[in-house]
Formats: C-alpha cells, structure tokens, sequence
C-alpha cells in the first residue's frame, strides 16, 4: 500500500520543479518569509497562488507603513510609539512605501495577464527586494518603536524627557 504525501510534501515537490525551471528561491526561505506552507497543492497555478500568498503579506506590510506615515484614523496606542522614529526613519518608510505600492500595482497586473515565467520574475523580484531592502529596514523601525519608553519628569512645572 502506497503512503500518501502530507500537503506540504507534495507542495515543496511541486515547487522544487518550478524552483528549477525558473531559478526561483528555496522553498523554506520563501516559506519563513511569507507563509506557503498552507497553499492547497491541487492548482494548475501554483506560482500564481504563491505570488498571492505574497502579495497578501505585502499588503500587510504597505497598511502598516501607511498607519506609520499617515496616522490620521490610526489608534491613540500609535502615536506614543509613533515620536521615537526620527525623520531618516520616515524617509525610508517612505522609500519603502513607494516601492510597495509599485508592487501592488504589478501584482494587479499579473492577476489580470497570466503567465507562469512572469509570475516566476515578481516572486523573485519580491524575495530579492523584501530580503535585501525592506525587511531589515522595517525590523529596525519596528525595534525603535518597541523601545524603552522616554522618560519624563516634572520639575517646578515644567517637562523635561
């Protein structure tokens, strides 16, 4: 009797096979990053359900960068933590911000004129700019805004921090 593969098994088979047609990044990097290991296996379309995967985790990096540059209908929690970023801080969210918008945008485009080689190009693109570009900007602006509290003290009515 033939043992039946687990999901994920039969996704990381299916992937080696495109990861060698396309030179796309190793599975279990692409997994820590953003989440495949949930992906049904049973699709014709496998690049296209992993580029969604993706672009769903993006777009949950892009409302946040957004909440932080425009903390306008943001939770009062936010604005505390909002005054421990420095204006280079919010520079590079924006540089980030802009770039994640270009790839919602592609991403749109990619949903409406499939190809399996051009879903192949945005994964890679997308792990090559997350990996190198964003994520150690975001971990860094994230840590600042974790930070220790600053203190402040009233001295004869007046607030020194």
């Amino acid at each position: 009797m033939k043992e039946e593969y687990s999901n994920l098994e039969q996704l990381k088979e299916k992937y080696e096979i495109l990861k060698s047609n396309y030179n796309l990044p190793e599975f279990s990097e692409l997994n820590n990053l953003f989440d495949l290991e949930e992906i049904d296996t049973d699709t014709e379309f496998l690049l296209k359900k992993i580029r969604r995967i993706i672009s769903e985790k993006i777009n949950h990096y892009l409302r946040f960068v957004e909440i932080i540059l425009n903390p306008s209908n943001t939770p009062i929690f936010f604005y505390k933590l909002l005054k421990k970023l420095e204006s280079e801080d919010k520079e590079n969210l924006g540089e980030i911000y802009e770039k994640l918008g270009k790839i919602e945008l592609k991403n749109i485009s990619l949903d409406l004129d499939y190809s399996e080689k051009s879903e192949a190009e945005f994964i890679k693109k997308i792990y090559q700019i997350f990996t190198k570009e964003m994520k150690p900007k975001i971990l860094e602006i994230v840590e600042k805004m974790n930070g220790p509290e600053e203190i402040t003290k009233k001295i004869n009515g007046s607030y020194f921090g």
